[in-house]
C-alpha cells in the first residue's frame, strides 16, 4: 500500500452540487449518515455507514478518486485507488 497518494493532482476547488446532501438521496426520498465529497467535480454522496454508499457508488461509475468529508469541522480526505486516509485534507492543485 503506498504511503501517499498518487492521485493529488486531482484535486480541483469544486463546488459542492448538492451542497444540501446526498444527491442520489435527496433525489430518492432516501436518507443518510454521513457526506462526502468528490475533489474531482463536487459529487456529494453518503459515507459506507449509510445505506446507500453512494459517495462509493460514484467512484466506481467514474475512478473519481479522492473525496473529502462533507461534514462540519472535519478536515480529511481518502483516495479510494490507494486506499489512503489524509488528516489534513490536501488542498486543491487547481
Amino acid at each position: 500500500m503506498p504511503t501517499h497518494c498518487t492521485h493529488l493532482d486531482q484535486i480541483h476547488a469544486v463546488a459542492p452540487r448538492t451542497p444540501r446532501g446526498c444527491e442520489e438521496c435527496l433525489a430518492s426520498g432516501s436518507r443518510w449518515v454521513h457526506l462526502r465529497l468528490c475533489t474531482t467535480c463536487g459529487h456529494v454522496g453518503c459515507c459506507d455507514s449509510s445505506i446507500n454508499r453512494h459517495a462509493a457508488k460514484h467512484f466506481h461509475e467514474t475512478a473519481h478518486p479522492i473525496i473529502t468529508s462533507f461534514e462540519p469541522g472535519e478536515d480529511w480526505a481518502w483516495c479510494y485507488v490507494d486506499e489512503l486516509f489524509m488528516e489534513p485534507a490536501p488542498a486543491p492543485t487547481r
